[in-house]
């Protein structure tokens, strides 16, 4: 038995432009992300820096275009001068954030160096908690001014002749929470982040800035607090950030597949408060919103008692299934569904970390489930979002009515003469005839269709089973005139790939 479902996208019907930068990813001095995850000196693939080369070869495969560091409740306690200069020099510092202890072996010219092998430009944020205005705009100096003046020549003694043109930046991290070392009222911050956006601009005019939103939209504070923040801010900032993560503590899995459902929502709330603040201020500017954490995060704490001041211990290194990279593809194209407003999103994070990509220290490494809607969103989601008119059976679940089996949208490249249709099938037991009506594009041919599926939706990948959900380009899809038919398997992952012929 299959359901039905209908698709019609028009090319004349745009709605943006996909920023790249919303396949971003993030990595934080947390756990072993850094230490043990791109930087494992003794590991077989390691270059002459330390850099693992198998790490470095799965985040180039996925064309992550910006990754947001050094955090992340981290950078809130971070001396950024304690990771540049001689590494013999360096000085080993209590981490506050983890309860670590960080050796300050990677800072900020060693992440520089991996991100351009990566292939990835860096997102930077200042540690707006323990400091603020004189240590966010000396940082600014010494990354991205040329040369002449204390702070930019201090980096040239460091090797570092050309600037590393850091374009974006983010002024501290989730400073609403009270976890945060410094956490700030709405006031405070907000004061603190005009106040330290106007200096750091001085130094550099081409900055784009993210003000932090609310740590979550479940944050008591939430919309108060992001218009507080735009009000003092908003002719200074760019962006405001958004955090949010989903999991299945429940053991729900129709529910938790409807949790793009509260993305979609919690983004179309902060822009409305932006556009608020923007009406209340009778401006002209547009803030656009960075999502630059989110994720599905299973794990609900770490114990710390018996790690306590350890280097880079493993933390939140959860195990994700099939059910996982279904939701992780429902929130990609949620996001794509908002490109006219969401123009940055950072996957958090990128290796261990709650992470697509695991390694084990001086041994192998392997891709998660979720790894693989993230690598064909980025790879292949590059172009013109196209508005969708989608018919499909709906069901209601605890937290949610009315949820679509399918999930969809479209991506239009008409530089390579591409349409990619990104689908999910959320129903558990039944296949979904998939009609897609491409009317306007009257010649199309099918290129590929690539799914990813598995028998158990709580299948994943594991080091001794790296291979047990891999997706495979079996798929049905079939053009006729003007439209394509597909069978979307149950609980699956789809990517159409389709040529417009002239």
């Amino acid at each position: 038995m299959t359901i039905q479902s209908k698709m019609i996208v028009d090319k004349d019907f745009k709605l943006a432009e996909v920023d790249p930068r919303v396949y971003g990813s993030f990595i934080e001095h947390l756990g072993r992300a850094v230490y043990g995850g791109i930087y494992d000196p003794e590991h077989p693939t390691a270059d002459e820096n330390g850099f693992r080369g198998d790490t470095l070869q799965a985040v180039r495969a996925a064309g992550v275009p910006i990754i947001r560091y050094p955090g992340g409740n981290f950078v809130s306690g971070y001396n950024w001068e304690d990771g540049v200069g001689p590494k013999a020099d360096r000085k080993r510092s209590l981490e506050l954030a983890w309860w670590t202890t960080e050796t300050n072996q990677i800072g900020t010219n060693e992440f520089a160096d991996w991100a351009k092998l990566a292939g990835s430009e860096v997102m930077m944020a200042v540690n707006l908690g323990t400091r603020g205005i004189d240590a966010a705009r000396n940082l600014v100096e010494y990354c991205n001014h040329p040369s002449g003046s204390y702070w930019s020549d201090l980096r040239i003694s460091h090797g570092y002749k050309e600037p590393h043109a850091f374009k974006t930046w983010c002024l501290g991290n989730e400073m609403d929470g009270p976890w945060q070392i410094g956490a700030k009222t709405a006031v405070e911050y907000g004061r603190l982040a005009n106040e330290t956006a106007k200096a750091m601009r001085w130094v550099d005019p081409s900055l784009e800035l993210v003000a932090c939103g609310s740590s979550g939209s479940s944050m008591s504070t939430f919309a108060e607090w992001e218009a507080t923040v735009l009000d003092l801010s908003y002719d200074n900032v760019d962006f405001l950030s958004l955090h949010q993560y989903y999991n299945n503590h429940e053991d729900d899995t129709p529910n938790f597949l409807a949790r793009s459902l509260d993305l979609d929502q919690f983004i179309s709330s902060v822009a409305a408060v932006c556009d608020y603040i923007k009406a209340k201020k009778k401006s002209k500017k547009k803030i656009y919103l960075s999502l630059d954490e989110w994720n599905v995060w299973k794990t609900q704490g770490t114990s710390r008692a018996d790690q306590l001041w350890q280097v880079a211990p493993p933390e939140f290194e959860d195990e994700y299934n099939m059910e996982d990279a279904l939701v992780v593809g429902c929130c990609l194209i949620t996001l794509l569904k908002h490109a006219d407003r969401v123009k940055m999103a950072c996957i958090a994070q990128l290796i261990n970390v709650i992470a697509p990509i695991m390694t084990e220290n001086g041994g192998p490494l392997w891709l998660q489930t979720t790894y693989y809607p993230y690598m064909h969103a980025s790879l292949y989601g590059r172009g013109t979002v196209l508005h969708p008119l989608i018919t499909s059976p709906v069901y209601d679940s605890k937290d949610f009515t009315d949820v679509p089996y399918l999930e969809a949208v479209s991506v239009y490249n008409e530089e390579l003469g591409e349409v990619t249709v990104f689908a999910v099938n959320r129903h558990l037991t039944e296949g979904m005839e998939f009609t897609l009506d491409l009317r306007s594009f009257k010649n199309v041919s099918v290129l590929q269709h690539t799914v990813l599926e598995h028998e158990d939706i709580h299948a994943s990948n594991t080091r001794s089973n790296p291979g047990n959900v891999l997706p495979h380009n079996r798929g049905n899809a079939a053009a006729g005139e003007g439209s394509v038919t597909a069978l979307l398997p149950k609980a699956s992952w789809n990517v159409i790939r389709l040529k417009v012929n002239s």
